[in-house]
């Protein structure tokens, strides 16, 4: 008989099951063009993702026009720009992103072996439900936490705590998997043990700084734990 190797395994989305980045700066360059600004490069997007969309926007919107994060929180055009790049990012999701090596396998063996299975994202809910859905995923997970969920997102620890609530297992038990030093810290806070992916974004730094529990070259390895 195959011993499970944790109760429950919860992953963060991007950049650690999804490969969404192509798709979030088209939409973010799609946005910076019709509102008159000029686009930014896929490895931008890619330093910039993290902190959920809007923050990524802000972002891009500072860049492009060499002004502070606050000084785009307090512009009065930002809620206008934010519905016009979530209309585009909508379109979007689900039409270049794609699963990591052996992502699909790997969740499906362990539903097998009753592993409870979660995802922790700071995506927008909107956007984490089509992204799941383009890619056939959504049933594979037991519980999905997105950025919008709760009051408070990562690295605040308290979507690993809805999970071990619901999933009613100890922290000893449960492993949180990502591809960033939010995800990292959002473990730690949490208490439980982390293991990081060294193919996702991470603001452009190596995932070793961050000092995961264990860095994992693709999610299999979770079966032979």
């Amino acid at each position: 008989m195959t011993m499970k190797p944790f109760d429950a395994v919860m992953f963060d989305l991007d950049g650690t099951l999804i490969e969404t980045a192509p798709e979030i700066a088209d939409a973010v360059n799609l946005t910076l063009h019709e509102v008159g600004l000029n686009t930014v490069t896929q490895q931008q997007v890619n330093d910039w993702i993290g902190h959920g969309t809007l923050e990524l926007l802000i972002q891009a919107l500072a860049y492009t026009q060499s002004v502070s994060d606050q000084q785009v929180r307090d512009s009065a055009a930002l809620a206008g720009i934010s519905a016009t790049f979530n209309k585009h990012y909508q379109a979007c999701c689900g039409t270049r992103s794609y699963l990591y090596p052996q992502v699909r396998e790997t969740l499906n063996a362990l539903r097998e072996l009753d592993v409870r299975l979660a995802v922790v994202t700071n995506k927008e809910s909107r956007f984490t439900q089509t992204v799941l859905d383009a890619h056939s995923l959504t049933a594979l997970f037991d519980v999905v936490v997105s950025g919008d969920t709760l009051p408070v997102k990562k690295p605040n620890p308290a979507g690993i705590e809805r999970c071990l609530k619901r999933f009613n297992t100890t922290r000893e038990r449960s492993l949180f998997v990502g591809d960033s030093s939010i995800d990292i810290a959002t473990a730690r806070n949490a208490k439980v043990a982390v293991w990081a992916l060294p193919y996702g974004y991470n603001m452009g730094e190596p995932i070793e700084r961050a000092q995961p529990d264990r860095v994992i070259e693709d999610i299999s390895v979770l079966l032979t734990a």
